[in-house]
């Protein structure tokens, strides 16, 4: 009996040596299209016997194929590596409080497929997400990867996330969603890997990938119906804290306000001051300006309306607050504006600039770089398609595929 349960303790690290040795492989091949298993060997520092032993699993299962290249001189032609772009597809869902998208993309990171649709959060858990489902498998028919295997879903929501269970916790403008498991829902019903995550998180994460590594650690500050910052990492990963909670910045209490009664029943919260869902109550309040969309108000902001340019003025000045003590906590290397607000006015970029620059300390801004999103309402749908290639490639992702052969 002893000897038995050693064997199988001694197997188990074996294996899983085994998975996360492809899963590096498998990345490399995903960042460098075409490399040769010479540049793998040498790059991983194993014998190119070992590399070809990792290496053949995922050839028979095509997540990688290998092809010739050109070549026209004496000796052996060179072959190289790349991932079969038909080896499955992602599917991701970007759910807004005013819009969604939906994408078919390859494991290259392509779009095949795309789609908008307006959410609506208030009918439930179970009416949207079916409605979600409905759409994917419509929207899969219609595309060119149609007889490709789904690999994983992406659903990025609105809401503080747990992570690990995949569902939403306490979401101020979701009824109904407060601990609905919903990657376990959508896992049932179409029988894939489920991921979810705040929808900030997934656009720091596709602003981080799309930006060269020097400018990670990289904070994305979303400001639009409500204010939220995702967390990228110096190593180019996502920083949710223990408990999904990071990042979660528009609860934070600013001085001189506790007249203002934010929605999540805390008074003074910066995303009561400073998003546009504040900014349109404000106009109401102080000036009797009915504005009901981000739509109406952009139109105010763009044509010089001197009421709306300065609350959004002030605005900039309180978030500024809050991103200094940000600066000052992660030292990032880049602070991204999003959102909607950062769309309607370049005041709103300047303003957080200048409370930054003025109240961090030079040592944590000597090289900081303070900009608008280059990726803009795609950065939601980049990330979600990066953290379900991430998925497929990881040690669990490519045992579960080496499995199901």
């Amino acid at each position: 009996m002893h000897n038995a349960v050693s064997r199988a303790s001694d197997d188990v690290p074996f294996r899983l040596g085994q998975y996360e040795i492809q899963s590096q492989m498998a990345r490399l091949i995903a960042v460098d299209n075409g490399i040769s298993r010479a540049d793998m060997a040498r790059m991983t520092g194993m014998a190119r016997s070992t590399v070809a032993e990792y290496l053949q699993p995922l050839l028979d299962c095509n997540l990688v194929s290998e092809q010739r290249g050109n070549y026209t001189g004496r000796g052996r032609p060179s072959t190289g590596l790349s991932l079969n772009m038909k080896a499955g597809v992602i599917l991701v869902a970007d759910i807004g409080v005013t819009h969604g998208r939906l994408v078919v993309a390859d494991l290259g990171a392509h779009r095949l497929a795309e789609e908008a649709f307006m959410p609506d959060l208030t009918i439930g858990p179970e009416l949207l997400l079916s409605e979600i489902v409905e759409r994917f498998e419509k929207l899969l028919q219609s595309s060119t990867a149609r007889d490709r295997p789904i690999r994983c879903v992406v659903i990025g929501i609105p809401s503080p996330v747990d992570f690990e269970r995949g569902m939403p916790v306490r979401p101020p403008i979701m009824p109904g969603w407060d601990g609905f498991a919903v990657a376990d829902w959508v896992r049932r019903r179409m029988g894939v890997p489920v991921m979810v995550d705040n929808d900030v998180n997934l656009m720091a994460l596709g602003e981080a990938r799309s930006r060269p590594g020097s400018q990670s650690p990289l904070l994305f500050i979303k400001v639009a119906s409500g204010i939220g910052c995702g967390i990228v990492t110096k190593d180019g990963e996502l920083h949710r804290g223990a408990d999904g909670a990071a990042g979660d910045i528009g609860h934070i209490r600013v001085p001189l306000h506790d007249d203002v009664i934010c929605r999540c029943g805390n008074i003074g919260c910066i995303e009561a001051i400073a998003s546009a869902s504040a900014i349109m109550r404000q106009l109401q309040d102080q000036k009797g300006t009915v504005v009901q969309t981000t739509a109406e108000l952009a139109a105010l902001i763009t044509s010089g309306d001197p009421h709306a340019v300065r609350l959004v003025r002030t605005a900039a000045a309180e978030i500024g607050e809050i991103v200094a003590m940000l600066v000052h906590m992660y030292n990032p290397a880049s602070i991204i504006l999003g959102g909607k607000m950062a769309l309607m006015s370049d005041d709103l970029l300047a303003g957080i600039r200048a409370v930054v620059y003025r109240r961090a300390l030079p040592l944590a801004t000597r090289r900081l770089s303070i900009e608008n999103s280059q990726l803009g309402r795609d950065a939601g749908l980049v990330g979600g398609i990066a953290l379900g290639v991430d998925k497929v490639l990881s040690p669990r992702g490519i045992q579960d595929l080496l499995q199901s052969r």
